[in-house]
This record gives C-alpha cells, structure tokens and sequence, in this order.
C-alpha cells in the first residue's frame, strides 16, 4: 500500500512537470490575445483563483515577515520577469528563445548553492553550467552553427526581453537556495501568487496597454492556461508530500525538451537543428549539475515554499 502511495504521490510530481511544459506557450499566446501585461494579469488571477479552490486561502501570519519580504519578493519578481520576456518577444519563435534561457536556472541554482556554501563539490559543476550556457547561445545564435556575431544581432533587436529572461533565471535560482532557510517548512505559494496577481494589475494600470477585448476564444485559452498554471503547482504540492523526489526531480531536467516540443507543436514553428542542439545542451549541463552535486532540492524547492 505504501508503494501505491508513492508511485501516486510521483505521478502527480510528472503530471505537474508537464503542465509546467505547456505553460510557455499559453503565456505567450495569451499575451497576444491581451497584451503582455494584461494577459499576464489576467492569467495570474485565474491561477490565484484555482489556488485558492484547491488549497485555500492565504493566511499571512502564519508566514515569516523577512520569508514574505524577500522570498516573496523574489518569487514574483521571476513570474513578472518570465511572463513579460515571453509576451514581449518579437515573435513566437523569440519567445521560444526565452524560455530556453529561462531553464538555466536549474544550473544556476546548483552554482550559487556552490557559491553560497563555500563547500568543496565536484568540478564537474563548473564545466556543465558552461555547457548550458553554451547551449543557450546556441539557441539564438540564429545560424546553423554556433555565431557570436548571430547572438549579438538577435539581442540587439529586442535587448529588454533578453535581459529580463536572464535575470528570470537567476531570481529563480536566489529562491530556490533561499526557500529552505527562510521558509520554516510553510508552503506560500498562494500567498505569492496573489501577490504576482496584484503587482501585474497595479502595472496594467499604470501602463499604455490598449484596453482588452473578450471573446468566447479568448476566454476559453485564458482559462484554460490559468488552470493549467495552477493545477501544476497544486498537483507538485501534492507530490513532495511523499512521491519519489529523486525520480521526480530527473525528469524534471527534462522540460525544456518537453516545452520545446509543446510550443513547436501549439504555434507550428518549424525550428532549427542548432535550436535544438541548444535545449539539448541546457538539459544535458543542468542533469550533469544535479549529478556532480547529487542534491537534485534545487528542483524540489522550486514550489515547496
């Protein structure tokens, strides 16, 4: 019975996973139907809501002052950052581009636990976070083979997403080796979504952006895609409470593979040999990182807040 147990507990850490995959592509086409920063909003809210449905609503005393500050702080600093690279990307194949940039957190995270530590870890670390970085310029060189002059004329055309998909990456990596010091065990995920939702509409306000247009399509993809956000993060709540963490975390190393075949598929972007050498090579150096360490917590502290 205990067996039956974990293999369910598992299952809802993989379906999660691959939620999580199609999550990219519904960011970037909400954003289309509603603009980067009000489709942003509205997802977030969407998501809150089915939150709130599943694990109820947040009770801000029972968290941390400095945990709400910072880890919060960071939290929906990332989502902001993410959601907004994805929706202001030139093209739908650009923001592919983000995404993949976005999945060298996972590296990142091992080199600033490496770094925070002061520890002594295999060398294997350094190279393989190379190699996932190489991967990523790999990704938008924009030519059959590895370009620095390509990277530079691809940045050039749009330098504020790039940047933001960046520093995504590297706000989500200071979370996950912050969380489990500052946390106290208490999972703010609602909390911090709430506040993702608040601080998007706050910007919405204040922004340019064309006012929305609802239709029965439109409507029925944000839904869709703020279910689909919420149900991963609820479905990987349920799983750290006794899946196969280990296992879990191994394929999770995997999903800018599946978000790559997923968004290919869902916007029809024919994409190039050397783009998916790139996502080749960020998953392979972010496996290589989990393996020298062998503490795959950065991937399981990416919800357990």
């Amino acid at each position: 019975m205990a067996g039956l147990g974990t293999n369910k507990y598992t299952l809802f850490g993989i379906m999660a996973i691959l939620l999580w995959s199609c999550v990219i592509a519904l960011t970037r086409d909400i954003a289309e139907l509603f603009g980067p920063i009000g489709g942003a909003a509205l997802m977030y809210s969407v998501s809150t809501l089915a939150l709130m449905l599943v694990m109820g609503r947040p009770k801000i005393g029972e968290y941390r002052l400095s945990y709400v500050l910072l880890g919060g702080g960071l939290f929906v600093s990332y989502e902001i950052c993410l959601a907004l690279a994805l929706g202001m990307a030139n093209d739908r194949q650009q923001a592919m581009e983000m995404a993949v940039i976005n999945y060298l957190w996972p590296a990142l995270t091992v080199l600033l636990a490496v770094a925070m530590s002061g520890r002594r870890v295999n060398l294997l670390v350094y190279p393989s976070v190379v190699l996932a970085f190489v991967g990523v310029v790999w990704c938008i060189s924009g030519d059959a083979s590895l370009s620095i002059e390509g990277v530079k004329n691809n940045v050039a055309t749009n330098p504020l997403t790039y940047s933001m998909a960046f520093a995504a990456a590297f706000i989500w990596a200071l979370y996950c080796n912050i969380t489990p010091k500052m946390s106290g065990g208490k999972n703010a995920i609602v909390l911090f979504f709430t506040m993702t939702s608040v601080t998007l509409w706050i910007q919405y306000a204040l922004s340019d952006e064309s006012q929305m247009m609802f239709t029965f399509s439109s409507v029925s993809t944000l839904l869709l895609a703020g279910v689909i956000m919420g149900a991963g993060y609820a479905l990987w709540n349920q799983a750290i409470i006794g899946g196969n963490m280990v296992l879990i975390a191994t394929f999770s190393y995997f999903t800018p593979v599946f978000s790559t075949v997923f968004s290919s598929f869902y916007f029809s972007v024919a994409l190039t040999q050397s783009f998916w050498k790139g996502v080749a090579m960020v998953t392979l150096g972010s496996l290589l990182c989990a393996w020298a360490t062998r503490e795959p917590k950065s991937v399981e502290q990416k919800v357990n807040a």
